[in-house]
């Protein structure tokens, strides 16, 4: 009993033990918490990108359908058009061939110049009319076109547009339904009574329109398909569908009674994830696919994770026994050595050469006793430099105040729980410090600065969950010009804080460099509130405000800079518009050489 109890007393025997915890417990612990954690994740993921792909097409199809509209509006509203088709009956011959002539060529020339239209018509109730490629007149007299309901629809609504599902069409002379298309319809008025006078249909390239919609993949027999905001299809590449209703009664309620963007269903008990995003027109695009399709290979990498996590788990605990057992000698050794050290001895020296982490410790523990004996003279050599380190703090005292107004919307956004943000602004932030850091010294080519900002910019829209446009205007070599470090940083900072979020928009930073033989100009505007006059006279007066203590560090660092490097030889003004943003100008008259003519 008492050898067992001596055994477990002894070092190594407790440091197999900790070190198979250590093992053990961590990596259980991570395998599961990961089997979890990673479902949890990478189907947010996956669900999120299949959004992303919802509202990239909805751009696009909505871009598609704006071509509709704007064509329409275009035949709406010449004045050219309306004429030809209240005067076609009532003109001599000569007249009417002229008027024939202007509106084939007009309404085959809109054909010609988009790839989306594909057949333009402009009707009259009666039958006769004009449209662009091989239009014929005969099939729209035999269609009774007061009959048809797009034309019912077209007439109530006084002029709105009318949009249709895919179909073939219907007036093309060149065979039976030949072209598959897209129609938007209206009436069309004269200007001068306001009464209808005819009918005007624009119809876009269907096949265009599926070929987009079949692109996308959702899982292995996902689709997409749009519907009208009653819940019928309107486009589908089953045309069989097109203008019924969504049959599945729970996919239905989720169209149409609902405003999420993704949600989920069944169809005969079979799990459904679907998406849906609003397109310009009012119409849906809904996109579905069975949920297993999604989370299948997701469930076979976490049985992956769990049984190669095991075995490494084994293997690790192996490993640490044969390791355990020779760690014990070598740390003996170091702890007398240690002992005669406490006791006063400097000179001594551990004789671990080893190559594991135990030789490097005992080089380490030698080096730091030689250290030890010239660390009176390190004191001596530090205070001396004491005086040079004050400077530089002085001359980077707008670095700790970028990094916490950064590191603050970091806080709010893990105190708000949006880690997923936090996250993509920790990496931008650390991005940003790689770039600020891989310059040695003080100064930095203009390009290394708006890259700098370029980065920052990240982080700032994520703080503040807007977008802000950067537009620049570098004269070309300008970009190779040395200025102190963040010499405009603080200014895109304060135009974004102090004018633009305050609107609670987007917004637009503008910087402009241009450069002489004597003089290299910054110009940085804003299209934010503007700035109230008492504040526009103490900026334009930075000695007086900074003896004042109102401003700020960014621009109070800007201020000092240019002093120091550019005694007497720099110029520094501010100009706003209420409600049209502030402009800052900055010239250098005697700039830091070029990139490339003798360094930084």
């Amino acid at each position: 009993m008492s050898r067992i109890l001596l055994l477990f007393n002894r070092f190594s025997t407790k440091i197999i033990l900790a070190f198979l915890l250590m093992i053990l417990i961590p990596t259980l612990f991570t395998s599961v918490f990961f089997y979890f954690a990673s479902d949890s994740i990478l189907k947010k993921n996956v669900r999120e990108s299949t959004v992303q792909i919802a509202k990239k097409t909805a751009d696009s199809l909505s871009s598609i359908l704006n071509v509709g509209s704007d064509t329409s509006d275009f035949i709406y509203s010449d004045l050219n058009i309306q004429h030809a088709v209240l005067n076609v009956n009532s003109s001599n011959s000569e007249e009417q061939s002229r008027m024939f002539q202007y509106m084939n060529t007009m309404l085959n020339n809109i054909v010609y110049s988009n790839s989306f239209v594909k057949i333009v018509y402009v009707l009259k109730e009666d039958g006769s009319g004009w449209g662009s490629g091989t239009f014929s007149d005969r099939k729209v007299k035999r269609m009774q076109l007061s009959s048809q309901s797009w034309v019912k629809e077209a007439n109530s609504k006084d002029g709105e547009f009318v949009w249709q599902g895919i179909q073939y069409d219907l007036f093309s002379g060149g065979g039976v339904n030949t072209d598959l298309v897209l129609p938007v319809g209206r009436v069309l008025k004269d200007f001068n009574s306001l009464n209808n006078i005819g009918l005007i249909q624009v119809n876009l390239n269907g096949r265009a329109i599926l070929n987009t919609i079949e692109e996308l993949k959702l899982g292995e027999t996902g689709k997409f398909f749009v519907v009208d905001a009653e819940g019928r299809v309107m486009i589908d590449p089953d045309l069989r569908l097109i203008n019924k209703k969504v049959e599945n009664p729970d996919l239905y309620g989720n169209i149409v009674n609902h405003d999420r963007a993704e949600f989920e269903f069944r169809i005969k008990g079979v799990p459904y994830y679907g998406v849906k995003q609003l397109l310009i027109n009012g119409w849906m695009i809904v996109g579905t696919v069975p949920v297993h399709e999604i989370t299948g290979p997701l469930d076979k990498l976490q049985t992956w994770i769990l049984l190669s996590s095991t075995v490494f788990a084994l293997l690790a605990v192996g490993i640490g026994l044969f390791i355990a057992s020779r760690v014990t000698r070598p740390i003996n050794q170091l702890i007398r050595v240690m002992q005669l050290v406490q006791d006063g001895d400097l000179k001594v020296r551990t004789e671990v050469h080893s190559s594991d982490e135990i030789g490097l410790l005992s080089k380490q523990f030698n080096k730091m006793l030689h250290e030890i004996e010239n660390l009176m003279q390190r004191v001596e050599d530090e205070q001396s430099q004491k005086h040079d380190a004050e400077l530089r703090a002085v001359i980077h005292r707008v670095h700790p105040h970028f990094l916490y107004n950064t590191l603050s919307t970091l806080r709010l956004l893990i105190r708000s729980n949006q880690n997923n943000r936090a996250y993509q602004g920790l990496s931008a932030l650390t991005r940003l410090l790689e770039a600020n850091m891989a310059k040695s010294g003080n100064m930095v080519t203009v390009e290394e600065e708006l890259d700098i900002i370029h980065k920052y910019l990240v982080i700032l829209e994520l703080r503040y969950q807007k977008k802000f446009n950067l537009k620049l205007d570098v004269e070309p070599g300008a970009e190779k010009i040395i200025i102190p470090r963040m010499l405009l940083q603080p200014l895109v900072e304060n135009a974004i804080f102090h004018g633009i979020v305050p609107k609670n928009t987007d917004g637009e930073v503008f910087i402009k460099v241009y450069q002489s033989e004597e003089m290299v100009e910054f110009i940085v505007k804003d299209d934010g509130l503007g700035i109230d006059k008492e504040k526009l006279k103490g900026l334009n007066d930075p000695e007086s405000s900074i003896a004042s203590g109102e401003i700020g560090i960014g621009l109070r660092h800007i201020h000092d800079s240019l002093r120091l490097h550019y005694v007497n030889q720099s110029e520094w003004s501010v100009t706003t518009e209420p409600d049209q943003g502030a402009t800052i100008r900055i010239v250098l008259h005697k700039p830091h050489r070029i990139l490339g003519e003798g360094g930084v």
